[in-house]
């Protein structure tokens, strides 16, 4: 029994919700999002809200019965408030620089730039004394993490100087060097 799936998704004012069999819209200020649930779910629309409830008790439906709501209650909170992750670089020459406003071009300490092309519905802003801090927002809550996890991924921190790219508030576990 999924804890989270029991517990109707609540639709505050101002958001339009439709589910027609499989498909749920929202349409809220910032936009509007939709969601395709699995075939072993099934969604219903009433006076709480919208209930998710798996067809049969397979460990496939169960499986994606808590998914399915959670998916629900992000579209609700990515047209409402949005999605953001902040990520920063540390690094002697490290550094960030829009070109454009889809085109993220990043120093890192390869003997080339690194250009990242963002993806639309993302929006990417640099900021910081030495453009060190890289906010990604959106209202998908899935792709602002990916392309949050894509400019990581250039380069990520490194366990001995701590240089990289990192969320903002990543713990990096520290080693220490080769002895004489």
């Amino acid at each position: 029994m999924s804890r989270i799936g029991k517990k109707p998704v609540t639709i505050p004012s101002g958001i339009t919700a439709t589910v027609t069999g499989q498909l749920v819209k929202m349409k809220g200020p910032k936009g509007e999002l939709s969601f395709t649930a699995p075939e072993e779910i099934k969604i219903a629309q009433d006076s709480t809200g919208i209930v998710v409830t798996p067809i049969d008790e397979t460990k496939r439906a169960r499986s994606m019965w808590g998914m399915s709501r959670t998916q629900v209650a992000n579209l609700i909170e990515g047209v409402t408030n949005g999605f953001t992750h902040t990520l920063e670089i540390q690094g002697v020459g490290y550094r960030a620089a829009m070109k454009g406003k889809d085109v993220l071009n990043l120093q890192i300490g390869f003997s080339h730039e690194v250009l990242h092309t963002v993806p639309k519905g993302v929006e990417v802003k640099v900021a910081g004394a030495k453009s060190e801090i890289i906010t990604v927002t959106g209202i998908d809550k899935q792709l602002v993490g990916q392309v949050a996890a894509d400019i990581r991924s250039y380069r990520p921190p490194e366990p001995y100087q701590g240089k990289g790219i990192r969320y903002k508030g990543e713990y990096v576990h520290r080693k220490e060097g080769k002895k004489k």
